[in-house]
């Protein structure tokens, strides 16, 4: 990664990661809520725990948010909070 001017390290993911992780989170969201679950709470506490038992399996949700890591769906989510 490069450093930047005062020794901070700069990092970039790339638009197409961006938008498959959105997907995937769309996706968990969905699920959740389908199976009566509040998919915010569930989504919180996966992102504090990593403990996947939080998401459902139901529509494959459980195997979809594991093929993320939880640092891109946070830069994900602050990309998308803050940028708007």
């Amino acid at each position: 990664m490069p450093e930047g001017p005062e020794g901070t390290v700069s990092f970039q993911r790339s638009k197409d990661g961006q938008e498959a992780v959105r997907a995937i989170l769309e996706a968990v969201y969905n699920a959740l809520k389908e199976k009566g679950y509040n998919p915010i709470n569930q989504l919180v506490g996966y992102m504090i725990s990593g403990d996947p038992a939080y998401i459902t399996s139901y529509k494959d949700a459980r195997n979809l948010i594991c093929k993320v890591e939880r640092d891109e769906i946070l830069e994900v989510l602050f990309a998308n909070y803050l940028e708007k």
